[in-house]
């Protein structure tokens, strides 16, 4: 597999903003998990998997995001070096992060925690998906499955595969609760309004304008 992803175009920009994205987003992980309040249905299914190995949270993420790569093989998809980076960087971030915020705490404060995680999960996903070098493993698997059978659509795809990892995760451990109720009530418009803001133009001239925060956008990640 070829990697995607064409960096002679704004190279700077679109690599500072590839890993400024890669790292809120795991930032916004783990205020997420400190909330206690349920989680996506990834991260659920990431907990579960965590709790049960023993190992930690992150080193399931890139486990879980390197395994759904190799998926990406038979169905032909190339990834990006932000594909690449999404599967490592994440799971680091949210380790360290982690490590530094204190578990428990009034309802109060974790209800904010899941609010700021929930709205920078979304400005991350702007950011690193706006670099337009390559989605994460997981939106690729979606993606790569409808490209193969043209007849599914995206939406059911992604509800299919989303609601089927959120099961076993919960199966597994993970929790499900109003964190994973607000997420997939949020994060769409969050996606609309950060991705064409922080849209790079593919083969732009470097003074063009990134496309207007209303235009449309792809369909929220899932990571």
């Amino acid at each position: 597999m070829a990697l995607i992803g064409n960096l002679r175009q704004r190279p700077v920009r679109r690599l500072a903003q590839l890993y400024l994205g890669l790292v809120l987003y795991g930032v916004s992980m783990a205020l997420m998990i400190r909330s206690a309040l349920g989680l996506d249905p990834w991260d659920v299914f990431h907990q579960g998997l965590s709790k049960r190995t023993g190992l930690s949270f992150g080193t399931v993420t890139i486990a879980v995001g390197a395994l759904v790569l190799l998926l990406w093989i038979p169905l032909r998809q190339r990834p990006g070096l932000g594909t690449v980076s999404n599967v490592v960087v994440i799971g680091l971030v949210v380790d360290a992060t982690l490590a530094l915020l204190p578990t428990g705490g009034p309802l109060g404060v974790r209800i904010a925690l899941l609010s700021t995680g929930i709205v920078a999960n979304g400005a991350a996903t702007g950011l690193y998906l706006g670099a337009r070098l390559g989605p994460g493993p997981r939106d690729g698997l979606m993606t790569g499955f409808v490209a193969r059978r043209p007849g599914r659509s995206v939406r059911l795809v992604r509800t299919v595969i989303e609601v089927t990892v959120l099961a076993l995760g919960w199966l597994l451990g993970g929790k499900v609760g109003v964190g994973t109720v607000a997420y997939a009530l949020a994060i769409g418009p969050l996606a609309q309004l950060f991705i064409p803001l922080f849209a790079v133009p593919d083969g732009a001239a470097p003074d063009d304008p990134a496309p207007a925060p209303g235009s449309p956008a792809p369909v929220a990640p899932a990571g």
